[in-house]
């Protein structure tokens, strides 16, 4: 009758129907334009200390480099927008009765210097809003879950908390009925039973 989606970075969606959404950094369009990057921004940087300038005294092939960035981050959010609305559209096409999301905090996780940059090339955000609005479309009923509902510490099938689940830990195991499943597949349907949510 309804959905649950699990967001992450490793995979960008997992969905309780046991669809998994890929994250665009596995594309090889997208691995092809991150070692561009790479290259132009050392070569950029490179040409700083060479030239002595900065950003308000800059050279005719500083400038060239930096358009050529620019038109990179562009191509990758292009990128990025295209699959979201793609794997947004055959979420809504299937016409469940409502769809369930978490209300991440994004902030929050962004103070993980080591995860950081993951999280903003997810767009989780984006995710949301365009569910709410293409949901809205198809006239279908949105949840959004309590962020600080254990989703993933939650057994699927008999309701046993597991407290001492590591990240690291991508198989959740059940201490009470030994039930073995994905860990995002545990919580995406954690995430469409639960009754701690609002509508939107």
């Amino acid at each position: 009758k309804g959905i649950g989606i699990d967001l992450g970075i490793k995979t960008l969606a997992t969905i309780s129907d046991g669809v998994e959404v890929p994250n665009i950094k596995t594309f090889r369009r997208v691995r092809i334009l991150n070692k561009r990057l790479k290259r132009l921004q050392r070569k950029v940087s490179r040409k700083y200390l060479i030239n002595k300038c900065n950003k308000h005294n800059k050279t005719k092939n500083i400038i060239k480099l930096e358009k050529q960035i620019k038109l990179i981050y562009r191509s990758i959010r292009n990128i990025r927008i295209n699959h979201i609305r793609e794997f947004i559209s055959k979420l809504v096409k299937k016409r469940p009765q409502y769809i369930a999301i978490e209300d991440l905090s994004v902030k929050g996780m962004m103070k993980n210097k080591y995860l950081a940059k993951d999280i903003i090339n997810c767009s989780f955000y984006t995710i949301r809003e365009h569910l709410i609005r293409k949901a809205k479309e198809y006239h279908i009923s949105v949840r959004l879950v309590d962020r600080f509902y254990p989703s993933s510490k939650i057994c699927s099938n008999c309701g046993a908390y597991k407290k001492d689940l590591k990240i690291s830990q991508r198989v959740y195991c059940c201490n009470n009925c030994h039930k073995k499943i994905d860990r995002d597949l545990n919580a995406a349907l954690n995430i469409a039973k639960t009754d701690k949510y609002v509508l939107v």
